[in-house]
């Protein structure tokens, strides 16, 4: 019985991916476990009815959600990659995946039934004929975005975006591509984790195109390097939109993506203060040591704005606006509707908003400062190519060499982690943070690795 990218064989607990047209070598594919995770209406309706108030209906039985035996297939082509995965992380992205809470305007750009995971340090277990750039034995941080290359498309018929190395703006996400997986064209998708015909992370293997693989050195710890992803998702919003170097910025935000983003600054050279606004002391703390001039919690952060020069007026319905002072540039790293209202309340006349939260349907949001404070907002997803230093470089890279040039604190935000089977554990962890005080949650698949 067919399942989209996956073919189930025996007991529905039992799946694999079928057989693919090119091999590594003649090299057979390897088994391994994998949290597989399955969309539907009724499960959609659940979820929105009672999954707010149980863990069991979102990560239990009742769910998409399942711990299954999987087949990898060989190596897709010459220059594809089978990985052993080292370490995986839970994002907020992925939580709202399981819970029904991401808008589904971008439902066409991913397939189900997947493995999950985007966030992954892997480790690299056998190379197609044809890789170059990776060796067996090394560990490698995964970029999960699907370039029209990945796709099987020859360069002189890639995308603009993808010729512009920025795949996670590819045009062709919503296509099958020309690339065999399981005897069918690779099926639609952004990234890996969402995809399925390409596995993510959440499992003991996985494969990945070369162009997709960046070594990570021996002085970069596990921890360290599993965040290089979202780490990623950071500087390339700080390259995005940079800041004047002297000017105050206010990072809104308590995950890993706003303490990245405090740590980007500095380490691209920001010289101004910079407010991170963080409900709890651990990350108020971490948020110090990463670089932040000054951390509060939401309470406070009325008294930080009015110490820029700003006024406050109170209008006769709803919430007090302010005039004068406020920050040149605000990075919003929740994407709430409270989280861009604030952002557009204390960012100057002029300033700009970047918004690095995944924001979805935002009801009833105000935004009236946005034309008559003459804001911009800018929105910034993944990594790529950036201009850096007179150099092209993906972000990774530049991650990379900022990461070693640096002794800030980064491995910290990991705070959790699980072996694998315990993915309800983990997962409950990630969606109650408030409860279990975890920042960033990770897998530890090597707790079930098999010999090949």
């Amino acid at each position: 019985m067919s399942h989209g990218g996956l073919t189930t064989v025996g007991p529905p607990s039992k799946l694999r991916w079928a057989a693919v047209i090119h091999t590594c070598n003649g090299r057979c594919g390897t088994s391994g476990r994998a949290v597989t995770f399955d969309v539907s209406v009724p499960r959609y309706l659940l979820a929105k009815s009672v999954g707010a108030v149980t863990n069991h209906v979102v990560f239990g039985a009742a769910s998409g959600l399942r711990m299954r035996d999987l087949r990898m297939p060989a190596l897709p082509g010459p220059n594809w990659v089978e990985l052993d995965v080292v370490r995986a992380g839970i994002c907020g992205t992925d939580v709202g995946t399981l819970t029904y809470d991401v808008s589904p305007i971008l439902e066409p750009f991913g397939s189900f039934p997947a493995v999950l995971g985007h966030e992954i340090l892997a480790r690299v277990r056998a190379v197609g004929p044809a890789v170059r750039s990776v060796t067996p034995g090394q560990r490698v941080a995964v970029d999960p975005l699907i370039s029209c290359q990945v796709r099987g498309y020859g360069e002189s018929d890639w995308c603009r975006a993808c010729t512009n190395g920025r795949a996670a703006l590819c045009h062709r996400a919503g296509e099958p591509g020309p690339q065999a997986v399981g005897g069918h064209p690779l099926r639609p998708g952004m990234t890996i984790g969402y995809h399925g015909d390409l596995p993510g992370g959440w499992g003991e293997r996985l494969f990945a195109h070369e162009t997709q693989l960046h070594v990570v050195p021996d002085a970069v710890d596990d921890h360290t390097g599993v965040l290089l992803e979202p780490l990623a998702v950071a500087v390339h919003g700080v390259l995005h939109a940079p800041p004047d170097r002297d000017v105050p910025v206010l990072v809104i935000g308590s995950g890993a993506i706003a303490l990245g983003t405090v740590w980007a600054l500095r380490a691209l050279g920001h010289r101004g203060g910079i407010v991170l606004q963080a409900k709890r002391a651990r990350e108020q703390e971490l948020g110090v040591r990463l670089g932040a001039t000054e951390v509060v919690a939401p309470s406070q952060a009325r008294a930080v704005l009015t110490a820029t020069g700003a006024r406050g007026y109170k209008p006769m319905v709803g919430p007090e606006v302010f005039a004068g002072g406020g920050f040149p540039l605000v990075v919003d790293c929740v994407g709430s509707r409270a989280s861009l209202d604030q952002a557009m309340r204390y960012t100057s006349t002029g300033g700009s908003v970047t918004m690095l939260g995944c924001a979805a349907v935002v009801r009833r949001l105000d935004l009236t400062l946005l034309w008559a404070r003459e804001l911009s907002l800018r929105g910034a997803v993944g990594y790529g190519r950036e201009q850096w230093h007179g150099r092209a470089m993906h972000t990774f890279a530049i991650t990379l060499e900022l990461l070693q040039a640096t002794d800030a604190p980064v491995a910290e935000i990991v705070t959790h982690s699980y072996p694998l089977d315990r993915y309800r554990t983990a997962l409950a962890s990630a969606r109650h943070h408030q409860d279990s005080g975890a920042i960033k949650v990770v897998f530890t698949p090597p707790e079930f690795r098999r010999a090949p």
